[in-house]
């Protein structure tokens, strides 16, 4: 008769799981329990499910909480009453609203209340007082005796033992950010509100068995009527079922004939589509189709790029219809990986959209289908290790110096301070707890019903309702979830293409993907690896696996795309592919089949595809029955008899074939082994074309490419070396001018004006005060004039100067400095003035006398250093050589060192910087003319690295570096080197070690690095 059960979704409250709390209740043979987490639904589906699973009757509801006191709770008599209490609560968080101390009425609910909030005589007759166990006595005396059928049994379960109450305590410090200590009783729940066994619970009422059958009223007019299954999503797009399947089949038939040309090739198309579209109706997915059609739609219309992938890409349908741009025809795709008869589970496109514009096709999707039908996926952050360990350490009042050690030896300080020891064990306990709700990546749900049928919703920072569930409650619920993501890397195409509109008057068409993946420019940059900026193929990985590969066309850089990841990698295949790649004669095919179906991946199961294609042709498996298959072995579906089943089948159908058992039993190990890391192809092939795209606008408009992606960041590397990518392609950078920079980059002609948003420290409201200004009334004279046009903070004034956005005025930053503090009185701006002509600067000459032109031994006057530490500091990279930043004594008995030349503002060096849309031949691998083996030393300039665990459990890294002349090339760090020689952040260092080389790849192994010191800076020393 527990009216009131907390789990861990009564975040920092609940310490019980549905299933420890479903579990524990069946155990003492508890025959009803009531869900009610507070201000939280999140669990309602796998409560109901658990406990009907162990014969316990669900009861759901929620308790309302408002500033750490709790309200009242509200219990659902049925789907009504559930739709009641979703929607209060939802309305109140959607609203800004807070929760009433009396809620309203609401039809089919039961109201407890936890303590007298108005006289008992004005309760509704919904409306109950909830007596605790510790009460009960107090009865005899009181008038509330004279209304026993008002009051209702109050044990609140939040916890079970002892251990329990304490990490209640601890999640309750931890939601106050206090100690422990100094906790009230008011914050805490009763150590009294426990799991009871059912008759211990009714003795404590025995003296007054009206409140028991009150009680017992309140459970038998409950019911948990939870509606699950597909029918729970948006039913149809049209008027009808019939209509929706009539408009899918109009679009997807006149999207073949737009797609295919006339002939053979759109006869094939035509036949699948039409197979497609009967698998869809049947299935009763034209809504979802219809829908996420309706999404790309609205895009397109407002002029947004969109990448569909995902399985979602094996589909004719999707391909005919606009959703995706992967042809399945040329990839060979099976549309049975998408959707077939044995899968249960709801399909998913995942729709990419540019980081900026993804919010208004959010937007778009609430408006168009209603917010009482809309939510976006929730996802539930958890404590994780060593942030829970913090969270507690800070709970019992350990200062940091001892969290930090900690953490850093958990188990350690544990065997020595009992103190440590009982954070280390709450802190166990508390790992994999929900912590808050957060927002899924990218997951929309659209119900038929108002979703408060289903669950209640919060509003978040961004502004759309989020669900009260995460992907795997929903899916247990039967809802589709529309995945409408973001990413950077459409963000770089569409600014690149506006810039080349801008720049050059031209429209560049990225559709024409078959021009663009013949193109020769296109496929010189694909085949010598130079793909820095280009969606998904630029990490240093990417590049070297291209180089490795000589990869030139689009079918193989969609195996490259899926052989890059870890888990092909780890296992050797990428390995054993580039050799296959090679010399293709070198090894023969276990079977025919193998060499029929898999010979563009050279016999090896790269692809989620592949699995399905071997089980299929070799062993006479279904493609259904091959996907199923494909899923339990690949963990996300559970098996049960149906993976022994289709694994008699397997055999049984290879024995047939004509196949030996021996062949078989292979067969089958690779499947097993490849199936657990082989990555969907058509998701592979989704990004192949968006890679494409960015390879042309590289190709073609190298500036106004490289542009793009400073702009949009979130690149695979730091801005510095986009911007060191643009210098090699010819442009002259600059640092934030007043009077030519922009918010963001900007290119003129090849002229490249860093944009104030890089400027570390520069107010949002000083940019567009001076963006503003420069547009009504032109460029600055000086910085008098701007002064008189911008109100602006001395600070941020100094930021300007220090930076360089005044040398258009022939002066030195210290005179500009020194004038600033004749002409910068922010008075002015705040009290009258009488003064009927514009402030000028005092007729004084401020130059002064400037510290020698050049230091010894350097090709920088100090005036040039000065701007590169203050640029160092406010962009955080200099934008001349970072070698001319070290000592010059570093310059001597370095082996295989020339002069700096493409880092610097101008370049001069040996290197000629390349003119935009110049073509010419990659220059050589900076370790190219190094015997292998052979030991080399070389000054280099750090750009990033990536640590990797070894079988031994050691630790390695990968790094990638720029030379001198500004090539790039890759080094690797074994334990020992990795361990003696750890790297030090950003700058230049010394390497030392030898060049290895895997297929004609120089890598260099390092054996000893030493980070350089950059020079001293002047202006603070003595």
């Amino acid at each position: 008769m527990h009216l009131i059960c907390h789990t861990t979704f009564s975040l920092r409250y609940g310490t019980l799981s549905p299933q420890q709390l479903v579990e524990k209740a069946a155990a003492w043979g508890v025959k009803s329990l009531a869900l009610a987490d507070n201000n939280n639904t999140s669990c309602a589906i796998e409560f109901v499910t658990r406990c009907r699973e162990h014969g316990i009757k669900p009861i759901l509801g929620i308790s309302f909480w408002r500033d750490q006191q709790w309200l009242y709770t509200g219990l659902a008599r049925n789907a009504e009453g559930w739709y009641h209490l979703c929607k209060f609560l939802s309305d109140h968080s959607l609203d800004d609203r807070p929760l009433p101390t009396v809620p309203p009425r609401m039809e089919d609910v039961w109201i407890i209340y936890p303590r007298l909030c108005k006289p008992i005589e004005d309760f509704r007759d919904n409306e109950l007082l909830g007596i605790r166990p510790q009460h009960v006595n107090r009865l005899f005396s009181h008038e509330l005796r004279n209304y026993q059928h008002k009051l209702v049994m109050l044990a609140p379960v939040v916890a079970v033992t002892d251990e329990d109450y304490t990490l209640h305590r601890t999640l309750r410090a931890i939601d106050l950010n206090t100690v422990h200590t100094k906790l009230t009783p008011r914050d805490l729940a009763k150590r009294g509100d426990r799991l009871l066994p059912p008759a211990t619970l009714q003795q404590f009422y025995r003296p007054y068995p009206a409140i028991v059958r009150t009680t017992q009223r309140v459970i038998d007019s409950c019911t948990a009527e939870l509606e699950t299954g597909l029918q729970i999503n948006r039913q149809h797009f049209t008027a009808s079922k019939e209509g929706d399947y009539y408009l899918l089949e109009k679009l997807a038939l006149a999207g073949a004939a737009r797609r295919y040309p006339p002939g053979p090739r759109f006869q094939k198309a035509r036949l699948r589509t039409e197979r497609e579209l009967a698998v869809i109706r049947k299935q009763n997915f034209c809504p979802y189709f219809l829908i996420t059609y309706d999404i790309v739609r609205y895009a397109r219309a407002a002029g947004y790029r969109h990448v569909g992938r995902g399985s979602g890409a094996n589909s004719i349908v999707a391909y005919c219809i606009g959703i995706s741009d992967v042809d399945p025809l040329e990839l060979d795709l099976y549309f049975e990986r998408f959707i077939n008869p044995y899968r249960v589970s709801p399909p998913d496109f995942d729709i990419d959209f540019s980081w900026d514009e993804r919010d208004d096709v959010t937007d778009y999707i609430f408006k168009r289908y209603g917010r009482e039908h809309t939510a976006l996926l929730a996802t539930y952050s958890t404590f994780q290790g060593r942030a829970a360990l913090r969270e507690v350490a800070k709970v019992y009042g350990l200062p940091k110096e001892e969290i930090d050690q900690l953490v850093q030896d958990p188990h350690g300080r544990a065997g020595e301070d009992p103190k440590a020891r009982t954070v280390v064990d709450i802190a166990r306990r508390l790992v994999g707890l929900p912590n808050h709700l957060s927002i899924h990546a990218g997951g929309v749900l659209i119900t038929q019903r108002p979703i408060y049928y289903h669950t209640a919703q919060r509003l978040m920072p961004k502004g759309f309702p989020v669900a009260h569930l995460d992907m795997y409650h929903a899916e247990d619920m039967g809802l589709h979830k529309y995945d409408v993501l973001s990413q950077r890397g459409l963000g770089h195409l569409r600014s690149a293409a506006d810039l080349v509109r801008r720049n050059h008057g031209q429209a560049v068409d990225l559709e024409n993907l078959d021009t663009i993946k013949q193109d020769p420019r296109v496929r010189a940059l694909l085949k010598s690896g130079r793909a820095l900026g280009c969606f998904y193929i630029e990490s240093p990985a990417m590049r070297g696996l291209l180089t490795k590969l000589g990869c030139d066309n689009y079918v193989h850089l969609v195996a490259a795309s899926s052989i890059i990841r870890p888990g092909v990698a780890k296992s050797g295949m990428m390995k054993e592919y580039i050799r296959r790649y090679h010399f293709p004669h070198s090894f023969e095919y276990i079977d025919p089949v193998f060499e029929e179906h898999l010979g563009e991946t050279f016999g090896i199961m790269v692809y989620q595809e592949d699995v399905m294609k071997i089980v299929h042709h070799f062993a006479g498996l279904d493609l259904d029955e091959s996907d199923i298959l494909r899923r339990i072995m690949s963990g996300k579906k559970h098996s049960g008899d149906t993976f022994e089943n289709l694994r008699q089948k397997f055999f049984a159908g290879a024995q047939v074939r004509g196949h030996s058992q021996e062949t078989a039993r292979e067969v089958w190990r690779q499947v097993e082994s490849f199936s657990g890391y082989s990555f969907c192809k058509a998701h592979s092939a989704s990004f192949a074309v968006e890679s494409f795209q960015s390879l042309y606008l590289k190709a073609h408009y190298p500036l106004e490419f490289i542009t793009g992606v400073i702009n949009n960041f979130g690149g695979f590397y730091r801005t510095e070396f986009y911007v060191h990518e643009a210098r090699m392609d010819g442009a002259t950078i600059h640092a934030p001018c007043v009077n030519h920079s922009h918010h963001l980059t900007d290119l003129q002609g090849t002229d490249l004006y860093l944009g104030f948003v890089h400027l570390k420290g520069c107010s949002e409201r000083l940019i567009h005060q001076l963006l503003l200004n420069r547009q009504r009334e032109g460029t600055f004279d000086d910085l008098t004039d701007f002064c008189n046009r911008v109100e602006v903070e001395s600070s941020q004034l100094e930021l300007l100067i220090r930076i360089g956005a005044f040398r258009f005025t022939g002066k030195t930053k210290s005179e500009l400095l020194w004038e600033k503090n004749a002409v910068f009185n922010p008075r002015l701006r705040r009290e009258p003035s009488l003064d009927l002509f514009v402030r000028t600067a005092p007729d004084h000459d401020f130059r002064l006398d400037e510290t020698p032109n050049h230091r010894p031994g350097h090709r920088l006057s100090s005036a040039e250093f000065d701007q590169a530490f203050d640029e160092l500091e406010l962009l955080g990279f200099p934008l001349c050589s970072p070698f001319w930043l070290t000592s010059s004594a570093e310059l001597s008995g370095t082996a295989g060192v020339r002069p700096p030349s493409a880092l610097q503002q101008q370049a001069n060096g040996p290197i000629r910087v390349r003119s935009p849309g110049e073509q010419q031949q990659p220059p050589p691998h900076p370790l190219q003319h190094i015997q292998e083996g052979g030991s080399f030393q070389l000054r280099a300039y750090f750009v990033c690295d990536k640590v990797v665990p070894t079988v031994k459990g050691e630790r390695m890294s990968f790094g990638c570096w720029l030379t001198e002349h500004g090539q790039y090339f890759d080094s690797v760090h074994f334990p020992d080197v990795y361990q003696r020689y750890p790297l030090r952040g950003n700058g230049v260092y010394r390497l030392h070690g030898r060049v290895t080389r895997e297929f004609d790849f120089p890598v260099l192994e390092v054996r000893e690095l030493e980070r350089l010191p950059y020079l001293k800076d002047l202006r603070f020393t003595d």
